[in-house]
């Protein structure tokens, strides 16, 4: 291989040489590759940080890799395999049992996306680019932003300079030491991020987003740095960074489901415009569609009987009057009339009935947990591709062994919004709410009780108020409120949950609270030491 790339450059060469009137010169533009002599010379930090921003957006928009490995090896879902459906060489299956290894390619996604992050906002960051203030600012955002899920998911943080040459291995942080660069990212952007509250500037770093994720490090802090319990001035800061975000005119909002739209809404912290049709597809059957989907849904994602029975409501069905709290949502009996049909322009807004069956598009399909017989838009039962009733049933044979039915379909985002409509949510007010009370909870000093926060949040969503609070407690709320929103694996740690057994999943063991640094990692930087266990 060497000597053919060797012989290649003779030719090339030689071929410059004949074409002596070429201009070989290099003109001085902005490039995000060093010069000729390997020195670094910065980036366009505008182009490169909307790029990072679209890098993110990328990211979060599949079903797979951080998604994938964060869900599916927590309580929370599965993907069954189905007949030969969704097999893919026990990628799935290895994530929910907990028996994943250092080849896992969706764990090796995860680990080459956050490090790339991490490298490029770093080049943005750098004096030679030139960046304003607020530029910077952003681009630490996200550099912390994907040194947390390093640190969170594996444990350690590879890190080069823009001046380090492509001889040099990227040092590496231990989990403690990228902690604190992180809070020192974050604490340094705070002043020169704008103060954005509610509405569409959320697209980008702010205030609050920043101060979102500074509390959600120091939450987690005796987790990353090995303490053996959480420290009451850290808990304090916690509470004092969720109510400056309060201060920036975030809070509570009711209706729930009307979170996960292109509306504006009191509780979005940070979204991005990443499609969400891989969150609304991926659980729903092949003959579950909308007139902009008709193609229908991938029939993998399910949740288990356990996390569906932490709500209210009728164990065994999900249809409206079911006794449900809000958050369970709802299985529609049939759809819901059209007043927006096809064509009719003269009330300005969006048709919601592109297919002029009378009925609005998607409206059949409910929101939150669907359990039981599935319905078509006027109400008739719809059917599986062998043509037996659309029942999701509440139990699964097991990982395998599965048909087109089995398994409780999860949907926050619904196709009566846009099969595949661009607003996804990343931070939330109701997280950092929680976050608030978990951190009074746990010693952190407030004017404020954590059982009355946690209840003004379950009134909002028509729950029953507890008259007691304890970590078992405040784990399940988290789990009703934040289902499929990334955080149920990181709260099942720092709960102590996650090395339980549960429906399908029987491996306790304890070095599973991190994955493992890819095999290829490994190889290329031997300043990487694989994490125990692995």
């Amino acid at each position: 291989m060497k000597t053919s790339k060797i012989y290649n450059l003779l030719i090339i060469a030689l071929l410059l040489g004949i074409s002596g009137c070429t201009d070989l010169e290099i003109e001085e533009t902005d490039s995000r590759f060093p010069n000729l002599s390997g020195e670094f010379t910065g980036v366009d930090a505008t182009e490169s940080l909307e790029n990072l921003y679209n890098s993110v957006r990328g990211q979060v928009q599949t079903q797979e890799d951080m998604y994938g490995i964060i869900e599916v090896s927590s309580d929370e879902f599965l993907v069954p395999t189905r007949g030969t459906d969704w097999g893919d060489n026990g990628v799935w299956r290895s994530l929910h049992g907990h028996t994943w290894s250092t080849t896992h390619n969706l764990i090796k996604n995860t680990w080459n996306a956050l490090n790339s992050n991490v490298y490029n906002a770093t080049t943005i960051i750098d004096p030679l680019s030139e960046p304003t203030p607020q530029q910077a600012a952003e681009a630490k955002f996200i550099r912390a932003y994907s040194m947390f899920w390093l640190m969170d998911l594996f444990g350690q943080v590879p890190f080069r300079s823009p001046q380090d040459g492509p001889d040099v291995n990227p040092s590496v942080m231990t989990r403690t030491e990228a902690y604190e660069f992180a809070v020192k990212d974050l604490t340094e952007a705070i002043s020169d991020l704008p103060s954005t509250g509610p509405g569409e500037g959320l697209i980008k770093a702010s205030k609050a987003s920043a101060r979102y994720l500074l509390a959600k490090l120091y939450l987690n802090k005796h987790i990353y740095t090995g303490a053996e319990s959480p420290n009451p001035a850290d808990m304090t800061q916690v509470v004092e960074l969720v109510d400056d975000i309060q201060a920036d005119g975030f809070a509570l909002q009711e209706g729930y489901f009307e979170l996960f739209t292109n509306d504006t809404d009191t509780e979005t912290i940070f979204f991005t415009t990443s499609d969400i049709g891989s969150r609304i597809w991926n659980g729903l059957h092949y003959n579950q569609g909308a007139p902009d989907n008709t193609g229908g849904g991938w029939n993998g994602f399910t949740t288990l009987a356990e996390f569906y029975d932490l709500f209210e409501g009728d164990p065994n069905i999900n249809t409206p009057g079911s006794g449900q709290e809000e958050r369970r949502g709802y299985v529609p009996l049939a759809g819901v009339p059209s007043d927006q049909p096809d064509g009719d322009d003269e009330d300005n807004l969006p048709d919601d009935d592109i297919d002029e069956d009378g009925i609005k598009d998607g409206s059949n399909i409910g929101f939150g947990f669907l359990i039981g017989q599935q319905y078509g838009p006027n109400g008739e039962k719809l059917k599986d591709r062998q043509g037996n009733d659309l029942v999701y049933s509440k139990e699964l044979p097991g990982l395998l062994g599965n048909n087109e039915r089995t398994g409780i379909r999860v949907l926050k985002y619904s196709p009566v919004n846009g099969s595949f409509a661009t607003h996804m949510v990343l931070y939330r007010y109701a997280d950092a709410h929680l976050m608030k009370a978990e951190a009074i909870m746990r010693g952190g000093s407030s004017g404020e009780d954590a059982l009355t926060l946690v209840n003004e949040l379950r009134t909002i969503r028509g729950a029953t108020p507890l008259g007691s609070l304890t970590e078992q407690d405040l784990l399940d709320e988290r789990g009703r409120e934040l289902y499929g929103e990334y955080w149920r694996r990181n709260d099942q740690i720092r709960f102590g949950t996650f090395t339980d057994t549960w429906e399908f999943k029987d491996n306790t063991e304890e070095f599973r609270v991190l994955f493992p640094i890819p095999e290829t990692a490994i190889i290329t930087n031997p300043n990487l030491i694989q994490n125990e266990g692995y």
